[in-house]
């Protein structure tokens, strides 16, 4: 049919739709227009146009409704042509849209009423405003109504579009609405200055302005406003009155949204006031503060005084604003103060300091002058005054001496370099500031000088001591003594003598006592310090001394008699004139005899005894005696640097003139030799002898009258080693045969040593008789080297080794096989490892066909295959694996073995009469042990005829065969137990010999 091309439209008319469309070619008597419900297909509407018409209104529908329309067109003839569209008509726009905030800072709250019709959804696209940026694009269900928009930005204006969607088509509804501010929080208020304020706060962000309100509270008036927008963090009020306390507002806004913020405090700095001054007041004792009011308010001054350079805190004083002075009344005498004034604002203050000023002294109390013993100096003191410090004078007879000044907190004063025995005035005054203290006098003397160079002498004489001192140099009147005991404290007399005296003798004093003088100068009311000396009388020398023997325990007793007087101790002196070393005892003085014990036997002593009276000393006569002799010591015999000699040594413990050496035979007991050697003698070579045996050694030791045996000492004469040492080894039995020849002598046995070559393990012992000439050693390792020694064995000595190196038959390789991998010229030979040692492997390989040995070949210690090439195919071949070691040698039983044999070449088959073929070949190399002839029926592959044929065998005739027929032959060549065959070939034997004929 003829297409109409229709088209519908609504021209933004949600309840109407235009319908257009193309004439037809020809044109049209008329055109039916039907508008169906689409899915139902219920007619709604229906309509006509005439011709040359080609659009129509459909009014009253429902908006977003989908229709069905279908234009007819009545052409000629009456024909019609049709054409049917769907169309949808356009959604109706919400109602009543609104967007609120409900005063929170975060979210919108969106509604709307739903408009006529149908609908598909809603779709709601929220904008924020300043960016111009999509925040949120959101599809809702037809029946939704509402929605909340979440996560928003405080104070921030934002424009919501609500669409209604149907089909393709959509109706927009838009509106604009602010979020609620958000507080800023952290509002701080601080000083910048004495005139200025700084505000500052924290999340600023979330209002679109800012509104400021600073205001006075001392006078409540308002000083500064401000509306700043969004982002300001902070502002500085300047041009505000010091010392002044101010209030600040904050208020944040956005939109027709107001919200009152936080509120603080501050304080304007305070200046500080100026022209601080300290000044003595008119009473005693006082000081008056004076300052200079500054600008500005503040709510009081803080007055404080301070005492001394520190500052040290003395009172505070609060008076108000308008102040400009302030007195102290009862202040300390002589002391330094300072002053500082505070203006106070709030928590805020500004302080000024004074110059120091002082209040007048008092002169020091507890004046005292001491010489504290000394006679050239003197100590003046006083107590602690207040002030700066001190002025002093020393003054002899009313002349100055020394005049000084000293600071605050000393307090004493040592005066030097004075004279001895003098009186002196001393006068202390103190001093603070401008002022000085009227002046303290004291006096008082020094102390005369000792005596000097005091000393007490014994002078040799045992019942007097004589003291002896130089006269002070000056201030000494004369001087007085006092003798005492030393020891017991015990007063003796005293002395005193004028001041021309320097020396005095003291009788009647006990032998060997010690005694102290003491003395002193005096001079005015003073003794000086006292001096004292000490000595000893010389004591009495001791009687009767006298020495004895004693041999249990062994030792010398002395013997004295006690002399008149005191005595410290004895010291005993002991000394031999043969040892450089002497016994030096002291006792005590209640003692008379001592035994001395340890003293070297068989010598003599001398013995001296003398009294000790302190430093002093007197000696008795000597006495002499001598020890008993012990016998030696450590008496030793060892071989000596022959065979045929002894060495005998000793050691000399007892002392004594002289030794006699007696040997005898061990088993006989007859004394064979006597030597006689002289004291200091301690060892001695006996010579001659028969090595190998056995000696007894005696030595007699004899000192003055006495003599003494030692201990009987055995010795041995090294044995000779035996001679003509051989080792061989035993074929089988892992072992080494050693033989030798006696020496001459005597000896208890022979030890043997076997010690592998190389190693460092301990050796193998074995022992021997000593009657025998061999030993066999047992349980070797194969064909290992070992190092033999032997030693002929006389009590603990050992003569000198004999030594020989031999080596053990090595074990034979075991489990010997010999293979064929699968070749006609290699052969491949392994072998088990054998026990013990070995210097390599020979292998030797015998061609068994032509019975020769064609290869030897030599493999380490540790091989244990070995692979034979480029051998004659097709024959066999024997294997014999030797282990060596040096000359001797150990092998394998011998194995057998055949190469693969070649195939034969050259097949060829004749057939010269009709039951006859003919079969010849050749071969490669030497050929094979033997060959196979297999003859089959070509036809039904069964075998007919199999031949064995020797080595030298190059044909083969094959009789009684069937005329006419076809045969398959192979030939294979044959080696031990392996084949090679040629590739079967055909033939056909004759026909009848009579049809060839």
């Amino acid at each position: 049919g003829t297409l109409l091309n229709v088209s519908v439209s609504d021209h933004d008319r949600s309840d109407s739709l235009l319908l257009s469309w193309d004439e037809p070619e020809g044109g049209a008597k008329g055109y039916l227009l039907a508008l169906s419900s689409l899915g139902s297909g219920t007619l709604l509407q229906n309509g006509s146009a005439g011709p040359n018409t080609t659009s129509f209104w459909f009014h009253g529908l429902t908006p977003g409704t989908r229709y069905e329309i279908e234009v007819t067109a009545t052409l000629a003839c009456m024909d019609t042509t049709s054409q049917t569209i769907t169309a949808q008509t356009s959604p109706s726009a919400v109602h009543n849209l609104s967007l609120s905030s409900g005063g929170s800072s975060a979210s919108l709250r969106a509604a709307w009423a739903h408009g006529h019709g149908r609908r598909d959804g809603y779709g709601l696209a929220l904008w924020h405003s300043d960016s111009q940026s999509l925040v949120r694009n959101v599809s809702l269900l037809p029946s939704a109504s509402a929605f909340l928009f979440d996560g928003l930005l405080a104070g921030s204006e934002y424009a919501l579009k609500v669409s209604t969607l149907a089909g393709s088509r959509q109706a927009s509804t838009s509106i604009h609405q602010w979020t609620a501010p958000s507080i800023p929080t952290q509002l701080r208020l601080s000083p910048g200055s004495s005139t200025s304020l700084v505000a500052s706060w924290a999340g600023a962000a979330g209002a679109a302005w800012l509104h400021l309100e600073l205001r006075n509270l001392r006078t409540q008036k308002v000083s500064t406003t401000l509306s700043a927008r969004r982002g300001l963090t902070s502002y500085t009020f300047q041009h505000l009155q010091p010392g002044t306390q101010y209030w600040l507002g904050l208020s944040a806004m956005a939109g027709s949204h107001t919200l009152v913020g936080p509120n603080a405090t501050a304080w304007t700095y305070p200046l500080s006031p100026g022209n601080v001054t300290l000044s003595s007041a008119e009473e005693q004792n006082s000081l008056q503060a004076r300052w200079s009011i500054p600008e500005g308010q503040r709510d009081s001054y803080l007055v404080v005084l301070q005492e001394g350079e520190d500052g040290v805190l003395m009172r505070n004083i609060s008076v108000g604003g308008d102040n400009d002075h302030v007195t102290f009344h009862g202040l300390s005498p002589g002391q330094q103060y300072s002053v500082q004034v505070v203006a106070v604002a709030g928590p805020y203050r500004a302080s000024a300091h004074s110059t120091a000023a002082w209040t007048e002294p008092r002169a020091p109390s507890g004046v005292s002058l001491s010489s504290q013993g000394s006679p050239q100096s003197l100590l003046a003191s006083w107590e602690e005054a207040m002030g700066e410090g001190y002025l002093l004078a020393l003054s002899l007879a009313g002349h100055p001496v020394k005049n000084s000044s000293l600071l605050r907190g000393v307090t004493s004063f040592t005066y030097e370099d004075l004279q001895p025995g003098t009186l002196y005035t001393f006068e202390v005054s103190t001093v603070a500031g401008p002022y000085t203290s009227s002046p303290r006098r004291v006096s008082n003397w020094t102390y005369p000088l000792p005596p000097e160079q005091l000393t007490l002498s014994n002078g040799g004489h045992s019942t007097s001591l004589q003291a002896s001192w130089r006269a002070a140099s000056s201030g000494s009147t004369g001087y007085t003594g006092t003798l005492w005991e030393t020891k017991t404290q015990v007063q003796v007399r005293n002395v005193t003598v004028g001041n021309d005296w320097t020396n005095v003798t003291l009788e009647n004093l006990v032998p060997g006592r010690q005694y102290t003088l003491e003395m002193a100068a005096v001079a005015g009311p003073y003794r000086s310090p006292v001096q004292s000396a000490t000595d000893w009388t010389y004591p009495l020398a001791p009687a009767g001394v006298t020495l004895t023997n004693t041999r249990r325990p062994m030792g010398l007793s002395a013997l004295w008699d006690r002399a008149a007087g005191d005595v410290d101790q004895f010291h005993l002196q002991l000394y031999s004139k043969s040892h450089a070393a002497q016994r030096n005892i002291s006792v005590g003085p209640n003692t008379h005899n001592f035994t001395f014990l340890g003293l070297s036997p068989g010598t003599q002593y001398f013995l001296k005894v003398t009294v000790l009276a302190g430093p002093y000393r007197s000696s008795s006569h000597f006495a002499t005696e001598w020890t008993y002799p012990l016998s030696l010591a450590n008496v030793s015999v060892q071989p000596g640097q022959k065979p045929q000699e002894l060495h005998v040594s000793w050691v000399e413990s007892g002392g004594g003139r002289d030794h006699l050496v007696q040997l005898s035979v061990a088993e006989s007991l007859s004394i064979i030799r006597n030597v006689s050697v002289p004291r200091g003698v301690t060892q001695l070579d006996l010579e001659g002898l028969v090595p190998g045996s056995r000696y007894r050694v005696e030595i007699i030791s004899q000192a003055g009258p006495h003599r003494i045996s030692s201990q009987t000492a055995i010795g041995y004469t090294v044995p000779l080693p035996p001679r003509s040492l051989s080792a061989s080894p035993v074929s089988t039995a892992r072992a080494l045969a050693v033989h030798w020849e006696t020496a001459p002598g005597h000896r208890d046995g022979y030890l043997l040593s076997v010690l592998e070559e190389g190693s460092s393990a301990l050796p193998r012992t074995l022992e021997a008789g000593k009657d025998s000439t061999n030993a066999t050693v047992p349980q070797l390792e194969p064909g290992t080297c070992y190092l033999v020694g032997i030693w002929a064995v006389a009590g603990p000595y050992r003569s000198l080794p004999e030594n020989i190196t031999s080596c053990t038959v090595p074990a034979a390789p075991t489990n010997l096989s010999l293979t064929n991998p699968g070749s006609s010229s290699e052969l491949y030979t392994s072998w088990n490892k054998p026990p013990g040692r070995r210097d390599h492997y020979r292998l030797t390989l015998y061609s068994l066909s032509t019975q020769s040995r064609i290869q030897v070949q030599t493999l380490s210690a540790d091989a244990l295959n070995c692979t034979w090439t480029h051998l004659e195919a097709g024959s066999k071949f024997a294997v014999q694996v030797t282990a060596v070691k040096g000359s001797l040698e150990a092998s394998s039983i011998n194995t057998t073995q055949w190469t693969y044999p070649l195939a034969p070449v050259n097949l060829t088959l004749s057939s010269p009469a009709a039951s006859v073929l003919v079969v010849s070949w050749a071969v490669v190399g030497r050929g094979a042990e033997g060959f196979m002839v297999d003859i089959g029926d070509a036809a039904s592959s069964a075998p007919v005829v199999h031949a064995v044929l020797g080595a030298n065998a190059r044909s083969h005739i094959l009789r009684s065969l069937s005329p006419g027929t076809r045969y398959g032959v192979a030939v294979r060549a044959r080696a031990g137990p392996f084949h090679a065959s040629t590739p079967s070939l055909t033939h056909c034997t004759r026909e009848c010999d009579s049809l060839l004929a």
